[in-house]
């Protein structure tokens, strides 16, 4: 199949293309390159990507709604996967113009790019930030979702919500993913992982936000990526619910699906976990706990189960250890 995938540069997109590639279809890539991390990460990324001609890259921002139309059009995707966004929670604190932007902004351009070149369907990445303040646990996709805690957050369920418009009033069949907390080799350097292993090859402490007391549900990059490959098959149909976990609207080819494995860690759990893959200690600086963090994750994953018969399971020793040896080959 013809796909078009943006934000093609970044962690998962890379990921999630290469083994589209890998898998025998064509991918037409987008990216802004934004330098909210160092760039020279990202073109190593497309540097794998760009060895097949079967993947085509286009450089531009998601604001500018031309070159999103053109590019859309001269692509014929089958399948739009739209990755791109502004991340970050603690970012949006500091610049929440890239959020609006991005992930306002950018989703519009994307949805009239889809409702005019009519996929036979359409994915999305949300977040698992979304949940907000929900206290019960584990967090379901019917639950209600209305109080994030950070304006990436707001923008991410703003975006589901615009989604769902567009699959009532255009019919296009509509997939948001809600990710939870991924890990990898090729991952950003803003996320924990790479902030833990960099500072401890380098002798530096780390800051352990909230004491170490809080919990995520850690999703390793390609059980996500099997994830998603599989749901690229399961686009809604109207009527045709997977049960009640489903999450299938009442009015519109529209669903959200968790991506995590349903299996919290604590963070000190987690940072042990990266000492013993290192072989070095970590040495750990405890802070409060940041604005807009939440306690805990935690996924259910029994919709994505139900639809795809997958859910993820990658020992955290063995993802943690696959991204240390990955960011010693790269960083030296």
């Amino acid at each position: 199949m013809r796909f078009l995938i943006t934000g093609a540069a970044g962690f998962i997109g890379y990921h999630l293309s290469r083994r589209l590639l890998d898998d025998g279809h064509s991918v037409t890539g987008v990216d802004g390159m934004t330098p909210y991390y160092d760039v020279s990460l990202k073109r190593a990324r497309l540097a794998q990507l760009t060895r097949t001609n079967a993947f085509a890259f286009h450089e531009f921002m998601l604001e500018d709604a031309p070159a999103v139309m053109a590019c859309a059009q001269e692509a014929r995707p089958d399948v739009v996967i739209h990755l791109a966004a502004q991340a970050g929670v603690r970012y949006s604190i500091e610049n929440p113009r890239a959020y609006v932007d991005a992930n306002l902004l950018g989703m519009f351009n994307v949805m009239e790019a889809v409702r005019a070149c009519a996929p036979k369907h359409f994915l999305f990445a949300s977040t698992s930030s979304v949940y907000g303040a929900n206290a019960a646990m584990p967090f379901r996709e019917t639950d209600r979702a209305d109080h994030p805690l950070t304006l990436y957050a707001a923008t991410k369920k703003a975006g589901e919500a615009m989604a769902h418009s567009y699959a009532h009033l255009w019919k296009i069949p509509t997939t948001g993913f809600r990710f939870f907390t991924v890990y990898g080799p090729w991952g950003r350097p803003d996320m924990a992982l790479f902030k833990f292993v960099s500072a401890s090859l380098a002798g530096e402490p780390i800051d352990v936000y909230g004491h170490g007391e809080m919990k995520r549900d850690f999703t390793y990059v390609a059980d996500l990526v099997e994830a998603v490959t599989r749901l690229v098959e399961c686009a809604p149909v109207e009527g045709a619910s997977a049960g009640p976990m489903d999450s299938l609207s009442p009015a519109a080819p529209y669903r959200v699906v968790n991506v995590g494995g349903g299996n919290p860690v604590g963070l000190l759990d987690f940072i042990d976990e990266v000492e013993r893959a290192l072989g070095v200690p970590v040495l750990r600086r405890m802070r409060d706990m940041q604005p807009g963090d939440v306690p805990q994750t935690y996924a259910s994953a029994d919709l994505l189960e139900a639809l795809t018969g997958y859910r993820p399971a990658t020992p955290l020793a063995e993802g943690v250890r696959a991204f240390v040896d990955w960011r010693r080959a790269y960083g030296g």
